[in-house]
């Protein structure tokens, strides 16, 4: 098999999906005292997902794998639409630490295996930078590892830091690449990043916004904030309470999207305003709680909830935008402990072109 032939092209997530991998959790401080009722949670996320298409799971070890299937089997998830994997891992979000898939100028898949640092801020992720070589060895699929330009290291990004609406725009903010607060690649500035997603995603042009909300520890990951629905249509998180501190950031990039929207370059692009729900704490911190992390899936959408009267304006402006889809919210209250949810845990396999 010769390999991928450029360009590449990243899909917007609601292209023809081959299948969605997971990995099953294990971490318990990523929940703390928590962690017994997360299982189930991702169970559910599994039947959901398998109705519509194949799940990949990672399991930490082959006993692992026994858990999983025991859990699975309460849901009702048919294991004829599933596949377990035993594969070590740290921590459990494949949005960041899998690669992204891509299509060739051929149609054909690959995988784009970006490294993984923690999110340039934890010290546990050694055993995440397996997951790629996992992925190519079970599909098969060509794998790439970018590295930074003029240098032999390599890349350092993460999925939850991008979004594409697969016909050359991207999305991405300042704060998770320009800020000089958890430095993925130090010395690589705008213009550098801009030819990076140029040649490994396809994207000709990218749409810079501020920052993303508050309690996220990634520092500024797309996926809380602003989401591509259609080719010219942009769902973004905005606060309307000017009390609350994520006001004045969704206000930025409201500005921001709508000077692109006017760029002929860019737009013209559409721009829908996605409520956040009402703060949710745990102990005093802040957690990322947005309806802008959910999932496409073929023939699904899955929204968190957060026990919030928004959840309901959330899921009726969703249900809008995907006419062709179910709209399914399911509760994220436990699940955001983690600091991520529904898209954070998740990434899509896309299908051969």
């Amino acid at each position: 098999m010769t390999g991928p032939i450029a360009p590449l092209r990243m899909p917007a997530e609601w292209e023809p999906h081959r299948a969605t991998w997971i990995a099953w959790p294990h971490h318990e401080p990523d929940w703390p005292g928590k962690l017994e009722a997360i299982p189930w949670v991702y169970a559910e996320i599994a039947r959901l997902i398998a109705r519509h298409e194949p799940v990949e799971i990672l399991c930490a070890s082959d006993e692992a794998c026994e858990g999983t299937r025991e859990a699975l089997a309460a849901h009702r998830v048919p294991f004829d639409r599933v596949r377990l994997h035993a594969v070590p891992t740290d921590r459990v979000w494949l949005r960041d630490s899998a690669p992204t898939a891509v299509h060739d100028a051929a149609g054909r898949v690959a995988l784009v295996n970006w490294a993984f640092d923690g999110w340039s801020k934890y010290d546990n992720w050694r055993q995440d930078l397996g997951v790629g070589p996992a992925i190519e060895r079970i599909t098969g699929l060509p794998r790439i590892e970018p590295k930074r330009p003029s240098s032999s290291d390599r890349l350092v990004l993460e999925g939850g830091g991008i979004e594409t609406n697969g016909r050359g725009l991207l999305l991405v903010t300042e704060e998770w690449l320009l800020s000089d607060i958890q430095v993925r690649n130090p010395g690589l500035g705008r213009d550098a990043y801009e030819a990076i997603f140029d040649r490994w995603l396809g994207a000709t042009r990218t749409i810079w916004l501020g920052e993303g909300c508050v309690g996220d520890d990634t520092h500024g990951h797309i996926d809380d904030i602003a989401r591509f629905v259609t080719p010219d249509t942009v769902v973004l998180a905005v606060e309307a309470d000017p009390a609350d501190d994520n006001h004045a950031r969704s206000q930025d990039n409201v500005r921001r999207l709508e000077l692109a929207a006017r760029d002929p370059r860019v737009g013209p692009l559409r721009l829908v305003h996605l409520p956040f729900p009402e703060p949710v704490f745990w102990h005093g911190d802040r957690l990322p709680a947005s309806y802008a992390n959910f999932y496409i899936a073929n023939g699904v959408v899955i929204v968190p909830t957060f026990n919030d009267p928004n959840d309901r304006v959330a899921l009726d402006i969703l249900a809008g935008l995907f006419p062709d889809r179910e709209v399914i919210g399911l509760h994220a209250v436990d699940l955001v402990l983690g600091l991520g949810t529904l898209h954070c845990l998740t990434q899509q396999e896309p299908a051969p072109r």
